[in-house]
């Protein structure tokens, strides 16, 4: 079975394809019934339709191919609930007349109503607008030179935006400055103190916006009459001034950290688009050099006596902000998730900025988080660059206020849903009461909604319904969401898979070791926001302990004998480098370095995840083009270059003979001419691997036995360690951890006893 394919057609990644039908077997499993969604994948024929879809009065399941129609009686029968519903006469004439959902390839179709081209929604009032807007919430106790940098940026950014798109200005320090734009005499700002957390009232009160009238059903409220969120079109000269005239203000005492008042300056941008009602798409885009110092969502003292808190303060209770930072940030989420407002964190310094503190908010609006050294640095610019490009029409490529829905067949049920979501808590019958992270619902909330955006949800088998092998369920998502122009379109996934007996040997046949190992690391990182790391990784060995003696073949207490299918082979050697990963082993990494991690990993579909997991490695050499090689400390030959990719880093590394080659100038000598293709090869390939990529990873160049190695040395398997017995020849990892083939071995043994 091709699950890559299939992922092209559906969107979806099945850890399990053929699922038991007994309730009882799905423990058996050990890895859960889910499925890795990426609900606005790109296939190759997904049809547009422009007309609305047919939905079942019953459950609310849109019509597809597994509906049945009587052409008789115009009736169609929702394949979900078995309720007939009756469809339009214009398609009850003929099988020539089919709409297009009904067509066996088109599993996946999408939905444009007749508006989604307007700025304006139907039966909107005069002055009702519907573009995204931007709040630009700067940091002005950067660095002079480096403010200089992030000021260039956002000039140039401004030239990006649709002319309709609506844009604040919000500087801080240990004060929040509130620019008005449309007040053309001088520089006006309305300052808010940094020790207090903002709400929509208090904002409403101090810049005198009045309150939205009564809507009526189908309007879209009014933007109050004020000049702090405007149009980019009617304040263009007012904002590029205002920017041209921030300066720094990190003039501070010798000892002290800078003032920083981060979180009253996103609870302030927050209320000012709560009370202009800005809740179908917007972006809080923080640009921070440090952490916050004063105020609500504060990290670390302004005494650079006082540390910063590391991941053994945050477990053992003695980092005393952390706490009351986080219930701060949590409060921040939920008006994010009620407004549809996404939050951005792009944090350029070589200290920690809070982004662990941070992180829920960031996570669970869907906003980017960007951890770089500079605002000089390529890895900022072409990020904010790539989230501001623009499609065929002109408009941005921003998908805002989305929903996912999921509807099901009787005999399945919820769970829950481990991504960039939020639970809406619509429960009914479908919902379990055994929940996985965002559970309790049928109706997941994203702010907004890439190509890329993967969700992992959970499901299990109705214990009050009888299934019988053979027969098919059935499972449907229903994604609704806005494009840039804030055109509203809704995609229809639905996909079908059958029961089978707990012994068939089709449950082995339809398991995607790929997929079932991304969401176990999401699972993973769930434990391991409450537990320690040497815990996580004692379930995560117990799981895969008891998911080796369920599938192996073996002869008990014989480890010798043990042996796995092609099918089941790559999880264990996954689950090995997981393990000793960086979302889970946090001893070398900071706080805020651990929460980006695993905020990608969570928002990443399986292919972005496995290369998290297990990155790739590849090796050029004179013998001919490039080939994949183990990721292994065997791999590294003094004449070869290795192109290394983890995700976040991208190394190329030149063995000990190519770097002599190299200093020497071969590459330039017209008889070298081979040596030089050589050099160039990793070079436009690793440009090919960070083309399309958000965040874009960190691009390294590295000697064998430098320091810069350690990137790559760091992800080997330690197969030869100082222990080993010397190998001629090859290099050498310190280390005390596992090899991955002592860790199979150990496997064998403790597999067998079950």
């Amino acid at each position: 079975m091709d699950f890559v394919e299939l992922e092209a057609v559906e969107g979806l990644r099945w850890s399990w394809n053929s699922w038991p039908a007994a309730p009882s077997s799905k423990s058996e499993l050990i890895i859960p019934l889910s499925i890795m969604c990426t609900p606005l994948m790109q296939g190759p024929e997904m049809p547009l339709l422009p007309y609305d879809p047919l939905s079942c009065t019953g459950c609310g399941a849109v019509l597809n191919p597994y509906a049945r129609l009587d052409y008789q009686s115009r009736i169609w029968h929702c394949p979900f609930c078995s309720r007939r519903n009756p469809f339009p006469r214009s398609i009850a004439d003929a099988d020539t007349n089919l709409p297009a959902e009904l067509f066996p390839t088109y599993t996946t179709v999408e939905y444009s109503s007749s508006c989604s081209s307007l700025h304006l929604l139907p039966n909107a009032g005069a002055g009702s607008v519907a573009a995204p807007a931007f709040v630009f919430v700067i940091d002005i106790s950067t660095p002079e030179d480096e403010l200089r940098f992030l000021k260039n940026e956002l000039l140039l950014l401004l030239h990006r935006l649709p002319d309709n798109a609506l844009v604040a200005l919000v500087t801080f320090d240990s004060m929040v400055y509130l620019h008005d734009l449309q007040y053309s005499h001088c520089s006006r700002l309305v300052i808010f103190h940094g020790h207090r957390q903002l709400f929509s009232d208090q904002i409403r009160k101090f810049l005198n916006i009045s309150r939205p009238h009564q809507l009526h059903l189908g309007q879209i409220p009014s933007i109050p009459k004020q000049g702090f969120l405007v149009s980019i079109s009617e304040c263009e000269f007012s904002i590029t001034a205002a920017i041209e005239d921030i300066h720094s203000t990190s003039n501070f005492r010798p000892g002290c950290r800078p003032p920083r008042c981060t979180g009253a300056a996103v609870s302030a941008a927050l209320g000012l688009l709560e009370c202009c009602l800005i809740n179908t798409g917007s972006r809080i885009m923080v640009f921070t050099s440090g952490p916050a110092t004063v105020g609500p969502g504060l990290v670390v003292d302004t005494d650079i006596r006082q540390a910063m808190r590391t991941h053994h303060d945050i477990f053992s209770g003695r980092s005393r902000h952390h706490p009351k930072s986080c219930s701060f940030y949590q409060q921040i989420s939920k008006r994010l998730s009620d407004a549809s407002v996404v939050l951005d964190l792009f944090a350029c310094s070589l200290d920690q900025v809070g982004a662990a503190e941070l992180r829920e908010p960031v996570e669970q609006s869907g906003g980017l988080v960007i951890l770089a050294d500079s605002f000089e640095s390529d890895q900022f610019r072409k990020c904010l660059s790539h989230l501001f490009e623009r499609n065929d029409e002109g408009y941005l490529k921003m998908n805002f206020d989305a929903t996912i829905e999921i509807v099901t067949t009787k005999d399945v049920k919820i769970c829950g849903a481990l991504g960039p979501c939020v639970s809406l808590r619509k429960n009914n019958s479908l919902v379990s009461e055994s929940e996985v992270g965002q559970g309790g619902t049928c109706v997941w909330k994203l702010n907004t909604i890439t190509d890329r955006t993967c969700i992992a949800f959970f499901f299990q088998v109705n214990d009050e319904q009888k299934v019988q092998p053979g027969s098919a369920f059935l499972i449907q998502f229903i994604t609704r969401y806005r494009q840039g122009n804030m055109g509203p379109r809704k995609r229809v996934t639905t996909a079908a898979r059958r029961w089978v007996a707990s012994d068939s040997t089709d449950i082995a046949a339809g398991f995607d070791q790929e997929a079932a190992a991304s969401v176990m690391a999401r699972l993973a990182i769930l434990r391991a926001e409450t537990c320690y790391a040497r815990d996580v990784i004692r379930w995560l060995d117990d799981q895969l302990i008891r998911f080796s003696s369920k599938f192996g073949d073996y002869v008990p207490e014989d480890p010798s004998s043990f042996r796995l299918s092609s099918i089941f082979s790559l999880y264990p050697q996954f689950m090995f480098h997981l393990r000793r990963s960086q979302f889970i082993d946090v001893s070398n990494t900071t706080p805020d370095e651990t929460a980006y991690f695993r905020v990608m990993l969570n928002r990443e579909g399986v292919v972005g995840s496995l290369i998290m997991i297990q990155p790739t490695l590849f090796q050029y050499s004179f013998d001919g083009p490039p080939v994949p090689v183990l990721l292994d400390i065997r791999s590294i030959c003094p004449d070869s270059i290795l192109l290394f990719d983890s995700f976040f880093h991208v190394v190329i590394h030149y063995g000990s003979k190519v770097t002599h080659w190299r200093k020497v100038g071969y590459d330039k000598d017209p008889n070298h001419e081979n040596f030089r293709k050589l050099l160039e090869a990793p070079e436009l390939d690793a440009e090919q691997l960070v083309a399309e990529r958000v965040p874009v990873p960190k691009f390294i160049r590295c000697d064998q036995y430098s320091s810069q190695a350690r990137f790559l040395l760091a992800k080997l398997n330690p197969s030869v360690t100082q222990n080993s017995t010397y190998t001629e020849g090859s290099d050498i990892i310190f280390t005390d951890d596992l090899s991955l083939e002592i860790f199979l071995d150990q496997l064998q043994v403790l597999a067998v006893q079950g």
